[in-house]
C-alpha cells in the first residue's frame, strides 16, 4: 500500500512522547512517590569531564538516595528516578541518546554509566600509576599512604594482589622512611605477612600524622629566601645591562647653526669659513668675498640665498669650490664620536675575562714560588740543626786541647795506636795516621779560633 502522506506531512515533527532509556518500575497500589526539591539539591553533579571520577559519583549518589526511604518505595526505584537529575551537560546528553527502554534496573544503568565514563584505557592508566608510585621529596609517610589509598580507590578493578600493593608502596618510599619501617618490623618488612605489613604501615602512617617535622618548615623558608635573593640579583643585573646598552647607543647629532644632522656644531662649515677669514685678516691679506657670507658688514645676501633657508627645490651645496685665501682654512679639532665614548658591553666582558685569567696565572705563580721557598727554608733549617747538634762536641774537644783537661766524653785515639815507652824512658812515635775529622768539625774549630 503506497504512502498517501505528502512530503510536508512527513517532515512535520513528531509530537508524540519520546520514551527515555530508563523504564521505571511500577509502584504498588495506593503508593505515591515524589522527588522533593531538597533531595534534588543534595544530589552530586557529574558533567562528563575527563578529570571527574565516576566511581566517586556513584558512591555519593547512593549515599544521598539511601537517606530517603518513603514507605512502599525501594531504593532501586529512587535511584532510577533520581539519577538523571545528577547528570549535567555532556553526561545528560549521553543519557538522552541511549536506546529507549534499554535500561530496567539500577545495575544496568550503573554498568552503562561506568562503561562510558570509565573505559578500560583509563583503568590501565591508573594501574600503571599504582605500580610506579613514588614518594615526593618532603612528603610525609601519612600523606604518601593517603595518596596511595586514593589512587587504589579510583580504580577498584585494578586486579592487583595485596602482596604486590605492599611491594609497590615499599619500593616507592624514600630511604629514610623505608629504614624506619624495616626497623619497626623487626629488621625487614619481608618477614611480615601481607596483612601484618599492611597494618604496620597504616599504624605508622597514623602515628606520623600526630607530629610535624621542624626541618620541613625551615627548609621551605630557606628555599624561599634563596629564591627571592636570586630574583633580586637577576633584576639588578638586568637593569645594569640595560643602562650599559642605553649608554652605548649613539645619539643623533644636530648642528646648532645650520640644523644639519651630518656634523656637530663645532664642525659646521660656517664656523670654518669664519675661522679662515680671521686667519687671513691676521696675516694682512684680505680674503676674497665669498658667496653666502652671513657676516657681511653691509647688506647680508648670505641669508637670502642660503641653501638651508630656501623652501623650494635646491641643489646640494658644495663647499669645495671656495676661492682659496692666502692661508689654508682653519680646521677645527675633530671631536670624538659619541659611539666611541664608552666601551660596549662586549668589550667590558672581554676585559673582565682577560683580567681574571691574568689574576689566576699570577696566583698560580705565587703559589709555586711559595712552595719552593718553603722547601728551601726546610733544607736550610735541617742543615742548621745538624750543625748545632755537632757544636757541643766540637767545643768540648777544643777545651780539652787548650786547657789540658780530659774530655767529658771518651774520645777515640786519632792515631789509632797506643804510646810506646822503652825501659830507658825513650818514647817511640807510632805510624802517622791521617786525621779523620769531618769537614764540618774543622770549619767549626776555625770559626772558634777566629773568634
Amino acid at each position: 500500500m503506497a504512502n498517501t502522506q505528502t512530503l510536508r506531512e512527513l517532515a512535520t515533527p513528531d509530537l508524540t512522547h519520546l520514551p527515555l532509556c530508563i523504564t521505571f518500575p511500577t509502584l504498588a497500589e495506593n503508593t505515591s512517590f515524589e522527588l522533593k526539591s531538597g533531595l534534588i539539591q543534595l544530589l552530586p553533579s557529574f558533567h562528563g569531564l575527563s578529570g571527574e571520577e565516576p566511581y566517586k559519583h556513584i558512591k555519593e549518589f547512593e549515599v544521598v538516595c539511601s537517606s530517603m526511604k518513603p514507605p512502599g518505595v525501594t531504593e532501586e526505584q529512587i535511584r532510577l528516578r533520581a539519577f538523571s537529575f545528577s547528570l549535567k551537560d555532556a553526561a545528560k546528553d549521553w543519557l538522552y541518546y541511549l536506546l529507549a527502554g534499554s535500561i530496567t534496573t539500577w545495575v544496568q544503568l550503573k554498568k552503562k554509566f561506568l562503561e562510558k565514563f570509565f573505559p578500560a584505557s583509563r583503568a590501565a592508566s591508573l594501574r600503571k600509576e599504582i605500580c610506579s608510585i613514588k614518594q615526593y621529596s618532603g612528603e610525609s609517610l601519612y600523606d604518601f599512604w593517603e595518596r596511595f589509598n586514593k589512587l587504589c580507590a579510583r580504580c577498584p578493578q585494578h586486579q592487583i594482589s595485596e602482596q604486590l600493593l605492599i611491594q609497590y608502596f615499599y619500593e616507592g618510599l624514600q630511604s629514610t622512611d623505608r629504614s624506619i619501617i624495616d626497623a619497626a618490623s623487626g629488621g625487614a618488612l619481608a618477614n611480615k605477612t601481607p596483612r601484618e605489613a599492611w597494618d604496620l604501615i597504616e599504624a605508622m602512617a597514623e602515628n606520623s600524622q600526630q607530629f610535624d617535622f621542624r626541618e620541613s618548615t625551615h627548609t621551605r623558608r630557606f628555599n624561599e629566601a634563596e629564591t627571592s635573593s636570586i630574583h633580586q640579583q637577576l633584576s639588578e643585573l638586568t637593569s645594569a645591562v640595560r643602562q650599559l646598552a642605553m649608554r652605548d647607543t649613539p645619539r643623533a647629532k644636530v648642528c646648532g647653526i645650520c640644523t644639519s644632522m651630518d656634523h656637530c656644531t663645532d664642525s659646521c662649515p660656517i664656523l670654518q669659513e669664519d675661522g679662515a677669514k680671521q686667519v687671513n685678516m691676521a696675516g694682512g691679506v684680505l680674503a676674497p668675498r665669498r658667496q653666502y657670507d652671513p657676516y657681511s658688514n653691509t647688506y647680508n645676501p648670505g641669508w637670502r640665498d642660503h641653501p638651508n633657508l630656501i623652501y623650494g627645490n635646491r641643489q646640494p651645496n658644495s663647499f669645495s669650490n671656495r676661492p682659496p685665501g692666502f692661508h689654508q682654512p682653519w680646521q677645527p679639532k675633530s671631536q670624538p664620536s659619541s659611539s666611541n665614548s664608552g666601551s660596549s658591553l662586549e668589550d667590558l666582558v672581554k676585559s673582565l675575562t682577560t683580567t681574571t685569567t691574568q689574576l689566576h696565572q699570577e696566583i698560580r705563580s705565587l703559589a709555586a714560588n711559595t712552595a719552593q721557598l718553603q722547601q728551601d727554608t726546610k733544607a736550610d733549617k735541617k742543615d742548621q740543626d745538624a750543625r748545632i747538634s755537632q757544636l757541643p762536641t766540637a767545643i768540648n774537644r777544643l777545651e780539652s786541647h787548650v786547657y789540658g783537661k780530659l774530655p767529658s766524653q771518651p774520645e777515640v785515639n786519632p792515631k789509632n795506636v797506643s804510646a810506646m815507652t822503652l825501659r830507658s824512658g825513650k818514647e817511640l812515635e807510632g805510624p802517622k795516621v791521617k786525621n779523620s775529622k769531618s769537614k764540618s768539625e774543622e770549619e767549626i774549630e776555625k770559626e772558634i779560633e777566629e773568634e
